[in-house]
């Protein structure tokens, strides 16, 4: 047989990382803004902040995104009481698909999330300079990196580009920016959208305000398709979210609980066995319980 290679298409390709930082500012926090020849990201960690991008501003919460091209001016203000944490990462890239990211912003799911995740947690391995430090205009290559990590670094950022582009292929918005105009399927529409946002604290008025319908119909249509309110919908769905994050032993109770945004491990506890009829750690022990018993009858 004739072997012949394919050669595959990179369809984004990282040149070089400028920089890459995670903030932890105070709720009075105001970067008066900058221009720059590289691309760049904010993503919001936690909090509430105002962005100007050349002339437009935007509101950003937890779990938006914003990209800024090459020589957009950009700044960044706090309005929230609660201070903000972000992510800012900056590189190069001149593959044709990057210009999808002009003027893009959107609120990532949960799998465009850990990918950011995963990329500050090799930064942190990769790279000897604080991800913290604002001052620090290039990362520092540590001595003891682990093999691969400035790799991964590079695949994590392509990997979510790539993912951002086909989740928003059609709208280059997500629907926490813009009020679809379907309302056949408006039901599903904000099920979709508490998914999108199960990290995040959500109130009636937060989905009232973005799918432009009063509290009434809202029960009325959600809970007509459900049978259940919208909020113990979305109770639920954190509840069904926080077993699977206990159950993957990446978090502990403590972190499960700050990344669902509980106010407390307390009441993050409390709402769990009400809603399990177990504490977080009963029902750790319970799951570590049967999956030794099913490897003990495998044996």
């Amino acid at each position: 047989m004739a072997y012949v290679s394919t050669k595959l298409k990179r369809e984004f390709q990282i040149e070089s990382i400028v920089t890459i930082h995670y903030f932890e500012y105070m709720n009075d926090f105001v970067f008066t803004g900058e221009t720059h020849d590289f691309w760049e990201f904010l993503y919001v960690d936690k909090g509430k902040v105002s962005v100007q991008a050349d002339t437009k501003e935007h509101t950003l919460t937890a779990g938006d995104i914003i990209f800024h091209k090459p020589n957009e001016f950009h700044a960044i203000q706090s309005i929230s009481k609660k201070s903000p944490n972000l992510v800012a990462v900056s590189f190069y890239c001149n593959s044709p698909a990057i210009k999808f990211f002009h003027n893009f912003h959107c609120t990532l799911t949960l799998e465009e999330r850990i990918l950011i995740s995963k990329m500050i947690a090799e930064a942190k391995n990769a790279f000897s300079s604080p991800l913290y430090l604002p001052s620090v205009e290039q990362v520092k290559i540590s001595e003891n990196a682990p093999f691969g990590s400035q790799h991964l670094i590079s695949l994590y950022l392509e990997l979510l580009l790539i993912t951002l582009k086909r989740n928003h292929l059609e709208n280059s918005v997500s629907p926490s920016f813009v009020r679809s105009s379907a309302r056949n399927n408006l039901p599903d529409e904000i099920a979709s959208f508490m998914k999108r946002h199960i990290c995040n604290t959500l109130t009636i008025s937060t989905i009232c305000e973005t799918f432009s319908v009063s509290r009434s119909a809202l029960h009325t249509i959600f809970t007509a398709k459900y049978h259940c309110s919208p909020m113990a919908y979305f109770h639920k769905l954190k509840m069904d979210y926080a077993k699977e994050l206990l159950r993957s032993e990446k978090m502990n109770c403590t972190e499960v609980a700050h990344y669902l945004s509980f106010s407390s491990l307390q009441y993050f506890s409390k709402q769990f066995k009400k809603a399990t009829g177990m504490s977080p750690l009963e029902y750790i022990s319970s799951v570590k319980g049967i999956s030794h018993s099913l490897s003990c009858v495998s044996k």
